[in-house]
């Protein structure tokens, strides 16, 4: 029997994040030999977002309902492409004092995924000059895994 081949796909509903799971559910459509990780990360709250009383609890809470907007879409793209909803498995982290990047790499490390995929512009220009791009922290980073930056 082949070797299960885990993918983790960093799906955040952009555009790039649909060109991303378009690419890669056109080249693995009815594959069954596969694993998808659909990772969904947000930000650690603003330090005004407890002045209204509410918990970190109450945010995470709130973005973890945000993401499942976005990994019902992605997982649409996915089954439009014949990828099996059997494969398909979701995450959502907050990225607590750690660059979206290193999440990525957590979470690839975490799963035991051998390829990350992500779209090729995520962040704003403003937040590109100021923190770098994602997509290139993580070629840069890589070492014994593969990473498809879709454009």
């Amino acid at each position: 029997m082949a070797e299960l081949k885990r993918f983790l796909i960093a799906v955040n509903g952009t555009e790039a994040s649909t060109k991303a799971l378009n690419y890669f559910g056109a080249l693995f459509g009815p594959a069954k030999d596969i694993e998808c990780i659909l990772l969904n990360i947000y930000p650690a709250p603003p330090p005004h977002y407890y002045q209204s009383g509410k918990s970190l609890s109450d945010y995470q809470q709130e973005k973890e309902e945000g993401a499942q907007a976005i990994f019902k879409e992605s997982e649409d793209i996915l089954l439009q492409h014949g990828i099996s909803p059997e494969i398909i498995k979701t995450k959502c982290v907050m990225a607590d004092n750690k660059t979206i990047s290193q999440v990525i790499l957590d979470g690839r490390e975490e799963e035991d995924c051998g390829t990350i995929v992500v779209g090729k512009r995520g962040v704003s220009k403003a937040e590109e000059f100021l923190f770098g791009s994602i997509s290139s922290n993580l070629i840069h980073q890589n070492a014994n895994f593969t990473v498809w930056v879709v454009g």
